[in-house]
C-alpha cells in the first residue's frame, strides 16, 4: 500500500518459517500452452496475503499454472513484508497483489536485486475511512474529517479508551491510521480487529443492527457490491504528503496494485513467470472471485475454476503462445 506506514511485525523473524527447500522457481520451459500432467513442469511457490481478493488473485492464476499449463503450485499464507523477504530466500516466486510498497522495492529490487516488478494487475486499490451509510443519511457532515470530534461519543467502545474508536484490521496491513488521529487531533483511538474478516463483521454488524462504527477499509472489495458505506473525506493527497510516517496528515493516495516476482523467477520461470507477467483483470473480476470464495461457499480452487469456465474471453490472452 503506496507510501503508507508498513506495519513491521516484532516477530517477522519468527514468523518467517522458509526453510530453504531446493532451488526456487520452476523449470524454464517457456511457450508451452498445452494442458500437462500437473507437476511434471515445476513447482511455482505463490505468496498469499491474509485479504480475500489477493487469495482471489492466487486462486484463478494457481488454476491456470496447474490445469493450463501443466505446473504445480504451493501456495504460502504470508503477510506483506515476510512475503518480500521470501524472494531472498528462494521461497517465494512471486507476489500478486501489491499495495505500492516503495520502501520495500527500494530495499529488494534495487538494493539487494533479488526482485523484480511484473507490471499491473489491472486492479484499483483505495484506502480509505467509512461509516455506515445510515450514519452518513442521519449525520450528514460526519463524512468531513473536520466534524468527526463532534461525534466521537458515538463510536466509544470498551477498547477505545474513553475516546472514540477507529477500527482497522488486520496489525500487518499498511496503515496511517494512528499517525493521521494524532497530526489531525482528533479524539480517536486506532483499534485493531486482528483481520479482514472480523473487520467485514463488524461493517456487517453496523449496518444490520444500526451500531456506529468508523473503519479502515478498501477496494477491491467484495462488500460494497452487497452494502452502502460512506467515505469520511481526509484532507486531500498530494505527493509527498506521506513522506514522513509521523507527520501524515492527508488521506491516502490511490493504487495501481502491481505484481512482484523474485529475479530468479523472473530469469528462468518460463511459461508460468509469462502467465504471471500477462495477468490482469479488473475489480470487478477480483470481486466476483471473492463473493464465490467468501459467500457462496466455495473453495478457492471451486471459484477459480468457476470463474475460468465463465471468462475464457478474459484469461485466454494470458496463457503464453507455445514456442
Amino acid at each position: 500500500m503506496k507510501y503508507a506506514v508498513t506495519f513491521r511485525l516484532a516477530t517477522v523473524g519468527a514468523a518467517l518459517s522458509l526453510a530453504l527447500a531446493g532451488c526456487g522457481g520452476v523449470k524454464s520451459d517457456a511457450g508451452t500452452a498445452t494442458p500437462a500432467v500437473s507437476g511434471a513442469k515445476g513447482t511455482v511457490k505463490l505468496a498469499v496475503n491474509p485479504w480475500v481478493g489477493y487469495e482471489a488473485n492466487a486462486a484463478v492464476v494457481g488454476y491456470l499454472l496447474e490445469k493450463k499449463l501443466g505446473y504445480t503450485v504451493e501456495k504460502k499464507n504470508l503477510k506483506e513484508e515476510i512475503s518480500w523477504q521470501g524472494f531472498e530466500t528462494g521461497e517465494v516466486d512471486a507476489i500478486l497483489e501489491n499495495w505500492g510498497h516503495d520502501d520495500l522495492k527500494k530495499t529488494y529490487i534495487e538494493e539487494k536485486k533479488v526482485a523484480v516488478e511484473v507490471g499491473p494487475t489491472g486492479n484499483k486499490g483505495v484506502i480509505g475511512w467509512y461509516v455506515p451509510q445510515w450514519m452518513a443519511d442521519k449525520y450528514p457532515d460526519i463524512t468531513d474529517w473536520k466534524n468527526l470530534n463532534k461525534y466521537a461519543d458515538l463510536f466509544k467502545t470498551s477498547e477505545s479508551k474513553g475516546k472514540g474508536q477507529l477500527l482497522d484490521g488486520d496489525p500487518s496491513f499498511v496503515t496511517n491510521d494512528k499517525a493521521l488521529v494524532s497530526n489531525l487531533k482528533l479524539n480517536y483511538e486506532v483499534v485493531f480487529s486482528g483481520s479482514e474478516a472480523a473487520l467485514i463483521k463488524a461493517a456487517q454488524q453496523a449496518t444490520a443492527q444500526q451500531k456506529p462504527l468508523l473503519f479502515y477499509f478498501y477496494e477491491p472489495q467484495w462488500l460494497f457490491s452487497r452494502e452502502k458505506y460512506a467515505r469520511v473525506k481526509l484532507p486531500a493527497y498530494t505527493t509527498g504528503c506521506d513522506a514522513d510516517p509521523k507527520k501524515v496528515a492527508c488521506d491516502y493516495p490511490d493504487y495501481a496494485l502491481d505484481k512482484i516476482a523474485s529475479k530468479k523467477f523472473a530469469d528462468t520461470g518460463g511459461a508460468a513467470y509469462q502467465l504471471i507477467k500477462n495477468f490482469q483483470w479488473t475489480n470487478d473480476d477480483q470481486n466476483l472471485v471473492s463473493d464465490y470464495i467468501t459467500n457462496q461457499g466455495m473453495s478457492a480452487d471451486a471459484a477459480a475454476e468457476k470463474w475460468v469456465n465463465e471468462h475464457e474471453s478474459t484469461w485466454k490472452s494470458w496463457i503464453p503462445a507455445a514456442g
